[in-house]
């Protein structure tokens, strides 16, 4: 499921531009100068009010129609706690450039921001997000570019396309914070070229995620991890996602563990493409057409361990991904498979290797209960080393360790019969 939207600027720039322009002063003006619930354009005072101000402003209550606000560098901006909206008119609501240290506290973000993020932070440092609140915008909620911020306890409701939509990090960490009902994402941490990120993204809960601009995995996400190396997924809950609730796609050295994943369309944990050094422990995914899948040898997708993880409810197949199989775990190159409890699958429960796609599998001390094919290995010519030993498999109805070749059973009982198949050692 090769991740075919093209990454640009676009996706973090978009209305942020004219925002370097600033808005005409008004002189000594204050927040008193704020028309609440009105439909007049209340920008210029607002941005007034801004720039006007020294370490700290306190927006009143109600809802104020803005539009390209550049908030400055080094001031705290705080609303009342679930009474002050700010609502975009066509374009961003507006942005934080190349500066550093912000503060949004208690303000919400609605409305309709056009193809633009209701609110942008771009080239900037030291910025926090906190206890604020975006709703029903038709694309991106919060879009981030080469910046570093935290966003914390904040809720996102009801977006066209991501809540937070990060590109180029430069560090960010997403904490405690609500997402519902977006169009193709939850949190996408994404960058041009491959290379470190050190994104954190830990205790958030993210459910309904769809995938309206369609495609084969690149949308439908709960988090979705592109080029970006050493990014930390764990302790969220993650739900009722059309796809996967954590997707790895061409990472190095990623972290996801920890998160509790309930019914995802597709495969609930994915580490596919190049990714190199995965850590996928310690979680439980219940309800998915595969549970965690890792893979993508084709293209030097390897290195990686499956550990603690609970991978029960696996459904016959997938709504939005016919090519999905009812696997519990999957796994092809240089993976360690091991302490792993599988349950209910109506197909294969612990999978090494797809055809000769298999190198270096050790699938160890493993419990797997109540599937059709408890350990599937594949013994085509050309399928490279997998170790078997110290599981416990019941109520396989056909085979507790079985030969296959490709989706076709070769050999219905492996351990007996394992020395007919250089590539397998059953212990």
């Amino acid at each position: 499921m090769r991740q075919k939207t093209q990454i640009t600027r676009r996706h973090a720039l978009a209305g942020l531009t004219a925002l370097a322009v600033g808005l005409p002063m008004a002189a000594q003006a204050q927040t008193a100068d704020l028309v609440a619930d009105s439909d007049a354009d209340q920008s210029a005072a607002l941005q007034a009010a801004l720039d006007g101000a020294s370490g700290r402003v306190t927006l009143p209550a109600g809802r104020f129609r803005v539009s390209n606000i550049n908030f400055p560098a080094n001031l705290v901006v705080e609303g009342v706690p679930g009474a002050t909206v700010l609502v975009a008119s066509g374009t961003a609501i507006g942005g934080f450039l190349h500066q550093s240290g912000l503060v949004l506290r208690d303000i919400g973000f609605t409305g309709d921001s056009g193809n633009d993020p209701l609110f942008g932070v771009q080239g900037a440092d030291n910025v926090t997000i906190e206890r604020c609140r975006f709703s029903e915008s038709p694309g991106i909620a919060l879009s981030l570019f080469e910046s570093a911020a935290t966003i914390r306890d904040c809720d996102f409701e009801n977006h066209g396309d991501a809540a937070i939509h990060s590109l180029d990090s430069t560090g960010l960490l997403a904490s405690g914070n609500t997402i519902s009902g977006c169009g193709n994402a939850g949190i996408r941490i994404w960058r041009n070229e491959a290379g470190p990120d050190g994104s954190i993204l830990v205790n958030n809960r993210i459910s309904k995620i769809d995938w309206r601009q369609g495609g084969n995995g690149q949308n439908g996400n709960g988090i979705n991890v592109y080029l970006a190396d050493e990014v930390v997924v764990a302790d969220n809950h993650i739900s009722d996602c059309a796809f996967t609730a954590v997707r790895l796609n061409t990472t190095k050295n990623c972290q996801v563990t920890g998160n509790i994943c309930r019914t995802c369309g597709e495969v609930a944990i994915f580490s596919e493409f190049g990714f190199s050094g995965s850590i996928i422990a310690d979680n439980v995914v219940d309800g998915a057409a595969t549970g965690i899948s890792i893979t993508n040898l084709d293209t030097e997708g390897h290195i990686a361990i499956c550990s603690n993880n609970m991978v029960r409810n696996i459904s016959e197949k997938s709504a939005v991904n016919p090519d999905t199989m009812p696997i519990g775990i999957l796994a092809e190159a240089e993976t360690a498979v091991t302490g792993n409890l599988v349950s209910n699958v109506p197909g294969v429960g612990i999978a090494a290797g797809w055809g000769q796609f298999l190198r270096n599998v050790a699938i160890t001390d493993n419990v797997v209960h109540d599937s059709m094919i408890g350990i599937g290995v594949s013994v085509v010519d050309g399928a490279g080393p997998v170790h078997i030993s110290g599981n416990l498999v019941t109520g396989a109805t056909r085979g507790d360790v079985v030969g296959l070749e490709w989706r076709e059973v070769a050999e219905t009982d492996l351990e007996a019969n394992a020395d007919r198949y250089p590539n397998v050692t059953v212990r």
